[in-house]
């Protein structure tokens, strides 16, 4: 059971959050992000992104359709992000498909202090130097144990790792929780994990350096939003999934996630 409400924080304080996103999903990372509460600015223009993170109270990096000027942008205001103290969200979308993926994520990697990176279990698998087969930035298929990468990413890069799937797995690497909410719909449409993302750099904007307690209730809020949207649908109404999703995000309270959440914690 959660012990946490940063969701009431968050819609009481409505935070500002910076993305520098990909161009599949920014208009329903924009409105997801308003259905929950908090506020959206999707910018990647260089010439503001040394300013910007003064004014957000956190930022989120999404890889998804990179471009040699984004790569510039997300450097500025990932190093801004950390000058200012705001927390920092990696998104590293299809990091193993190629060698500008990898060198990109790399760089971020080295140069910005993440908050939290929040990837499927390809992406996190690739960051974790585990042997994992994938297409594109589909999840893909392995055998290494979730844990272990989820374990290795948040010690390696001294963050909290949020790896999601069929169970989502949370860990800072001493603490971890495992998320049993959710549905199939999730990957069937475009989008599902990047505002995922989204979701968890706004609840870290309200969670004064409590990242494993805010993430862990960003994931279980998030699952359960899917939960409900997807309750009474067909398996092939994707498109009603699609903005389900964005009105459950509107109208979930503390009180559903708290009686809803199925959480294996550690």
């Amino acid at each position: 059971m959660l012990k946490t409400d940063y969701l009431s924080q968050l819609r009481q304080r409505n935070p500002l959050i910076h993305n520098i996103t990909n161009i599949v999903v920014a208009n329903y990372v924009a409105n997801g992000l308003l259905a929950l509460g908090a506020s959206p600015i999707m910018s990647s223009a260089v010439e503001e992104m040394d300013e910007l993170p003064a004014i957000c109270q956190a930022l989120v990096i999404n890889i998804g359709t990179l471009t040699a000027e984004q790569v510039k942008a997300m450097l500025i205001a990932g190093k801004a992000a950390n000058r200012h103290g705001i927390p920092v969200v990696l998104d590293p979308v299809g990091v193993g498909a190629t060698r500008f993926r990898q060198q990109t994520v790399a760089q971020l990697l080295q140069e910005i202090q993440f908050s939290a990176i929040r990837g499927n279990a390809g992406e996190m698998a690739y960051l974790a130097n585990v042997n994992w087969q994938t297409k594109g930035v589909d999840a893909g298929q392995g055998e290494a144990d979730l844990d272990h990468i989820a374990n290795k990413i948040a010690q390696q890069y001294r963050c909290t790792a949020v790896i999601s799937g069929a169970v989502d797995v949370v860990s800072d690497g001493k603490q971890r929780a495992h998320i049993q909410n959710g549905t199939p719909l999730f990957p069937r449409i475009t989008g599902s994990g990047c505002l995922l993302s989204a979701v968890c750099g706004a609840f870290l904007a309200v969670a004064q350096q409590r990242d494993f307690s805010a993430l862990v209730e960003a994931a279980t809020a998030y699952a359960i939003a899917g939960e409900l949207a997807a309750k009474n649908l067909q398996p092939q109404q994707y498109g009603q999934f699609y903005t389900a999703l964005l009105d459950k995000l509107a109208i979930l309270d503390s009180t559903q996630v708290q009686q809803l959440a199925r959480i294996d914690d550690d």
